[in-house]
């Protein structure tokens, strides 16, 4: 190594030939002294890259006895894993699909004792990219292939949607199933189920498109063909969600009904990408929804369009218009939410038709939402979004 790196340092060095004229033989050239000094310039060379050398050799030794600690202390598989038994994680459909089992944790809870929906949402992420490390793909990347990483590729999320019928509570043991699609010609999507590991019932349902972006130009790029040959053997065609025509969003302007403004994203906001993490988008949204609304109904469904980054230097305006479509008929709700109370033994008294007896207060139910960042003159979408609110099951004594 040290020899090649003196080679490579001597044969780059500019020597001046002291042969007047261009018809010289290069092989015959004198070296030139540096002033009055009796030694050579080469000497003084040769005597300062060795010290070069020297330095180049430990660095590099130094940065691959960093990297092979790194390697083991992360663990990452090489090659295909089909059980992890410290994520409680395995291979299924086939052997392409993977399955995890999570326990609800104290800090991932509400007030009322259910998961957050940040909870939840950081859980789809944590879910994806172990599915990713078990496949023996991943490389330092976050969520990168080697094939990407190669390529100074990142994956960038362009479209998520999920849907929640039933929150799980705390210390309920819940099972997640992830497992990737193809989406057009250079995009991936990802599903997810998320289940009662005691019952099987179904608490939520999300969908995700993925694209990819050069890391150093933050431009979408085309997947190569040596990362589709790494990741296509993945692809399951099933969908979590069946969307037939995606809801469109329209983008709001300054006379929303709500607005907060001059947001700023923390250190703590940033992921390994150095992107604003996708919960926090979600927590500036949630901020304009009405106390009343998440005191009396839960969201069931959230859509969100990423349109640009938002950096941490970025300043943020986060709007909101409720859509007034709300309408209850004959004083009910008629929604899947009142599905889940058959389940369960009510008084006879509260229920009549499947539905409770009384009226809801009619309000909005549905909201869209706008996150851009605030400039001198134009202000730059970050993403679109749209969450559907339910009202919450009133708490009522189970009959012995």
């Amino acid at each position: 190594m040290a020899v090649s790196a003196l080679s490579y340092i001597i044969s780059s060095y500019p020597v001046r030939c002291s042969c007047p004229g261009s018809n010289h033989d290069p092989n015959k050239q004198k070296l030139r002294y540096v002033g009055n000094s009796t030694k050579p310039a080469m000497v003084d060379l040769l005597s300062q890259t060795a010290g070069v050398a020297s330095t180049l050799v430990a660095s590099v030794a130094d940065q691959k006895l960093y990297m092979n600690k790194v390697q083991v202390r992360q663990n990452i598989p090489t090659k295909k894993q089909f059980v992890d038994p410290y994520r409680q994680g395995l291979i299924i459909e086939g052997g392409v699909g993977y399955r995890q089992t999570v326990v609800i944790r104290s800090y991932e809870v509400g007030a009322d004792k259910t998961a957050t929906l940040e909870s939840i949402l950081n859980l789809l992420q944590e879910t994806a990219l172990n599915h990713v490390w078990m496949s023996g793909l991943l490389s330092n990347g976050f969520g990168a292939t080697h094939g990407m990483m190669k390529n100074n590729l990142i994956w960038v999320v362009s479209r998520m949607q999920l849907q929640v019928d039933h929150y799980p509570i705390w210390g309920e043991i819940v099972e997640i199933d992830t497992w990737v699609g193809a989406s057009g010609k250079n995009g991936m999507s990802r599903d997810w189920l998320i289940r009662s590991q005691a019952t099987g019932h179904i608490f939520a349902r999300a969908t995700s498109t993925w694209v990819m972006m050069n890391e150093q130009t933050r431009r979408l790029s085309k997947m190569p063909e040596e990362v589709r040959a790494e990741i296509s053997p993945w692809f399951i065609q099933k969908q979590a969600i069946k969307e037939d025509v995606a809801d469109r969003i329209n983008k709001l302007d300054n006379k929303a009904k709500y607005a907060i403004s001059g947001l700023k994203p923390t250190r703590i906001d940033l992921d390994m990408n150095h992107h604003v993490n996708n919960v926090k988008y979600v927590r500036w949204m949630l901020e304009n929804i009405p106390d009343q609304v998440v005191q009396s109904h839960q969201l069931s469904g959230i859509i969100l369009e990423y349109r640009r980054e938002c950096s941490s230097s970025s300043i943020v305006q986060s709007l909101c218009e409720p859509e007034e479509d709300g309408i209850l008929k004959n004083g009910v709700k008629q929604d899947s939410s009142l599905t889940l109370l058959n389940e369960f033994s009510f008084p006879s008294e509260i229920m009549e038709g499947g539905g409770f007896i009384g009226s809801f207060e009619k309000e909005p139910v549905r909201y869209t939402h706008l996150l851009q960042i605030e400039g001198e003159s134009v202000n730059e979408e970050i993403v679109r979004g749209k969450t559907t609110w339910k009202k919450k099951l009133p708490s009522v004594p189970f009959s012995s």
